[in-house]
């Protein structure tokens, strides 16, 4: 949909397909990787994350979840978060193993698994709430069970997983002794009352949880490609395996970078979050204004929407549609489902954008309200 946007109309195309900000990244994150650079940090790095940068997670992680990491023998870093989730996965699973996987998903966990030898077992994420059958969920669990994704805060849904639901899954996971893969890419962009709540905190799962994180979302730098993954020793020492022979190591200049980016002061999440709610509600209101059924999302920086009432086809006919004559891209929601079809009714529309993107956006697809 990016590449479409852009062939069919250029700069004038606007993009809320994929979720990457058409605003600058903060200066001292940008400087700090130019200096790195130009102070002749141009080599490789060692294989799993430069020193003092593995000790900024660590410290980062105290402060935010209250949970002590050690940085040599807990933290990977590798080259993005979708990185740092195939070598967990790869390094932990076995042939004919099953992985549990909350659907709508994140495109990547399904083949990942495949990937890994195991075999993806998917349970729905229903609306209005985006919650699951806890019954199904069960049924899930059984002799071959090793590992269970959770993504939260959610893409594409926004859906931040509250503590009670937390603790239902780590107590069928420490029943059964399932790993948990937690993706928390999106850690610090959560509205309203929501709070993120790391699945390493849940009382006895501290070692049975992987965490994996990542620079691109909460500090704008989505082309740097420089995540981490937080995991026991004994689990950490196989995925630096895995990673080593994946991509050897993340970019050495931009894990100095990264040290800028953990240590920055508590004031920019707080204004990260009140201008992501800002664009939130922009969009959100819009778009209900035009007539779509949307759900507001509790964090992450995506809406997913119903289409079906507009008369335009599925979900890749209304997409099309919307960059052929609207000059505005959004994802199709089947490619986020296991089953298409359980998608052909949605978008998704992201909104990490200028708030004159999105009011411009907005008014581009004013006229849908007609068909109506």
């Amino acid at each position: 949909m990016t590449r479409r946007v852009i062939d069919k109309h250029g700069a004038n195309g606007i993009n809320l397909a994929q979720g990457y900000p058409d605003f600058p990244a903060p200066r001292e994150i940008k400087d700090a990787a130019c200096r790195a650079i130009q102070e002749d940090i141009n080599q490789y790095a060692i294989t799993w994350g430069a020193r003092n940068f593995r000790e900024a997670i660590a410290q980062k992680t105290k402060k935010f979840l209250g949970v002590d990491v050690d940085p040599e023998t807990e933290i990977t870093v590798c080259c993005g978060a979708t990185e740092g989730m195939i070598s967990a996965l790869m390094a932990t699973l076995n042939p004919d193993d099953e992985v549990i996987i909350f659907s709508p998903f994140y495109e990547n966990y399904g083949p990942d698994c495949i990937l890994s030898g195991a075999q993806p077992k998917y349970i729905s994420l229903n609306p209005p709430d985006w919650s699951f059958d806890r019954d199904e969920l069960v049924s899930l669990f059984g002799p071959r069970t090793r590992g269970i994704i959770i993504n939260t805060p959610h893409n594409p849904l926004g859906k931040v997983y509250s503590r009670d639901e937390l603790e239902f899954i780590a107590a069928l996971c420490q029943e059964h002794d399932v790993l948990v893969f937690t993706d928390e890419i999106y850690e610090h962009i959560v509205y309203d009352d929501s709070e993120h709540i790391s699945m390493m905190t849940i009382e006895g799962m501290r070692d049975r949880t992987i965490v994996v994180n990542g620079l691109s979302k909460t500090y704008s730098v989505t082309g740097w490609r420089v995540g981490y993954v937080i995991a026991p020793p004994d689990i950490t020492l196989a995925i630096r395996k895995v990673h080593d022979f994946l991509t050897v190591g993340a970019a050495a200049p931009l894990q100095e970078a990264g040290v800028v980016a953990m240590q920055m002061p508590d004031e920019y999440y707080i204004k990260m979050r009140q201008e992501y709610q800002e664009r939130r509600d922009l969009l959100y209101q819009g778009l209900v204004d035009i007539g779509f059924v949307a759900y507001k999302p509790k964090g992450a920086y995506y809406i997913m929407a119903e289409i079906e009432k507009f008369g335009l086809g599925d979900d890749v006919e209304f997409a099309n549609h919307l960059i052929d004559d609207y000059g505005v891209a959004v994802v199709p929601g089947s490619s986020f489902y296991h089953n298409p079809e359980l998608g052909r009714g949605l978008v998704r529309f992201a909104f990490p954008k200028r708030i004159e993107t999105i009011a411009k956006a907005v008014e581009r697809l004013s006229p849908l309200g007609k068909l109506l």
